[in-house]
């Protein structure tokens, strides 16, 4: 039995959570879904192959969230995705750590792809 790699996916749009996580899923990996990144904040999780963060959270802002994982020893390695449906936060999204970039919305193939490209 293989282990399967693990993504973390933080997304506020319970539609979004069931589509991607079925996406992940069909793809043979382990999901888990927050709807907002206090767990991530306060460092309640197990560290992932991948994190997945929306831009837009309640609470707390994707980007800050992605700066405190890059800021910490255990997580600094762990690839980033950053996702939301405005283009204008790409920069954004690179500065404060992120790997990658998504745009919603966005093709199952164009995110297993990256996913995939980054869980090696």
């Amino acid at each position: 039995m293989t282990n399967k790699k693990k993504v973390i996916l933080t997304e506020d749009d319970s539609a979004i959570q069931d589509a991607i996580r079925m996406i992940l899923q069909s793809a043979g990996y382990a999901v888990t879904v927050f709807s907002n990144g206090d767990n991530l904040v306060k460092g309640n999780y197990d560290i992932p192959d991948l994190f997945i963060l929306d831009k837009q959270l309640s609470g707390v802002d994707g980007l800050d969230v992605c700066s405190l994982i890059k800021s910490k020893p255990d997580t600094a390695k762990v690839p980033i995705i950053i996702i939301s449906a405005s283009p204008q936060v790409a920069p954004a999204a690179f500065k404060a750590g992120a790997n990658a970039f998504l745009e919603k919305p966005f093709k199952r193939r164009e995110m297993l792809e990256l996913v995939n490209g980054l869980i090696t």
